[in-house]
């Protein structure tokens, strides 16, 4: 027997008398399952949450193949006052407009303040009346330009008068400049009471005026 016959034969030998390993894959997939060691999640079709690649618009994904978030539609507004001018007259005031329809007030100015009659005759009253130590018109009327001839003039022209006021003409003469200009003298000459009363109304009855007007 040559050598080479000899070491086949002793391998042969050695392999048959050892065990053969276990070779079952079905014992192998069961241990390393994906279900097992990685649960997979449920996508109900039924549910809101779930994905669905298939009703995904083109482009949805990015070259870099990462899920955006979906970008939700934004609703129109079904206001009757915004949906169409067809809706009955009285429909159309008694629906007030939404929040999205809604715009926000401009700051007022001075001639929208005097078309509000209890705030002109409140103003009259704080800023009409001469007082030594208090400010009144003639402060706010000098600050923004009046000389003393007219101002002068314009307190013999309204003294003893129950239907003229200095404080509303000195406003009319000024009624395109805004109302905050005005608190603006309110803080100048200290007149506190005069700016609560501004801002307050700034505030609160303003904008309702302003969405009733337009």
């Amino acid at each position: 027997m040559s050598l080479y016959e000899t070491s086949m034969h002793w391998l042969w030998t050695r392999s048959s008398s050892e065990p053969v390993e276990d070779t079952d894959t079905t014992s192998f997939v069961a241990e390393f399952s994906l279900e097992a060691n990685y649960p997979v999640q449920v996508t109900d079709p039924n549910d809101a949450v779930t994905l669905h690649l298939s009703s995904m618009p083109s482009g949805f994904l990015s070259p870099s193949d990462r899920i955006r978030q979906p970008v939700q539609d934004v609703e129109e507004c079904t206001c009757p006052t915004s949906t169409s001018p067809d809706h009955p007259k009285e429909l159309q005031l008694l629906s007030s407009p939404c929040e999205k329809c809604r715009r926000p007030a401009p700051p007022p100015k001075i001639s929208d303040l005097m078309n509000d009659k209890d705030l002109l005759d409140s103003l009259r009253l704080k800023l009409d009346p001469n007082h030594c130590t208090i400010k009144n018109w003639k402060n706010f009327a000098s600050r923004w330009g009046m000389s003393y001839d007219e101002l002068t003039l314009l307190e013999h022209r309204t003294q003893g008068s129950l239907s003229q006021s200095p404080t509303q003409e000195f406003l009319l003469r000024y009624n395109q400049k805004t109302v905050t200009e005005l608190t603006e003298l309110c803080r100048i000459y200290q007149r506190i009471d005069v700016l609560r009363l501004l801002q307050s109304w700034i505030e609160k009855d303003w904008p309702s005026r302003w969405q009733q007007a337009h």
